[in-house]
């Protein structure tokens, strides 16, 4: 089993950037991907970027596009997001997942039923 580890988030301000980190313990050589996605207070969870842990293929949700950047440092079983011009919106619990196996369509992976095992969260509160 994958245990992940989020850290990173914090209360910052509108406009301020902040970078979230996902540790992944074990199984690490098997992880296909790994994912980002947030949950906000009576929403439901959505997907904000993806990773192969290859390196070639990343994905975003529109409303990050230009403002977050998902990176992996494979030696240190880590994937990060980057996110800069945070605005209130962007305020949730951010969770991150992994999947071991391929997919056959990239974008499949901005679909939670498609990872495996999923982080406990780290909460982002942007105030404005």
């Amino acid at each position: 089993q994958v245990q992940l580890v989020e850290s990173g988030g914090g209360l910052v301000q509108a406009g301020d950037s902040l970078r979230l980190s996902c540790a992944a313990s074990s199984h690490t050589l098997s992880i296909y991907a790994m994912g980002w996605f947030r949950q906000a207070p009576g929403k439901e969870r959505e997907f904000v970027a993806a990773i192969t842990m290859s390196g070639d293929s990343t994905y975003y949700a529109d409303s990050v596009k230009g403002r977050f950047t998902i990176s992996r440092d494979n030696a240190k079983n880590t994937v990060y997001l980057q996110m800069h011009r945070l605005k209130s919106e962007d305020t949730a619990a951010y969770y991150c997942a992994v999947r071991f196996s391929a997919v056959s369509l990239g974008t499949q992976l901005k679909y939670d039923y498609y990872y495996n095992y999923w982080g406990q969260g780290t909460q982002v509160t942007v105030s404005s």
